[in-house]
């Protein structure tokens, strides 16, 4: 997945995978961590098609 300049500015960085994982799990809607090209921290999606969605447990 590539994340656009602009798009990676106005997201939130997480430093580890985890971090994101974890505010993940807790969110209202289904949401994916993914590493970024640009910045190289996390983000989340909602972009779920062909990918691995994240179980709660």
């Amino acid at each position: 997945m590539r994340t656009r300049l602009g798009i990676c500015t106005r997201k939130v960085r997480y430093p580890s995978e985890e971090a994101a994982r974890q505010v993940a799990l807790r969110a209202d809607v289904v949401l994916r961590p993914y590493r970024c090209a640009l910045c190289r921290d996390y983000h989340l999606t909602s972009r779920t098609k062909g990918m691995r969605s994240l179980r709660k447990t």
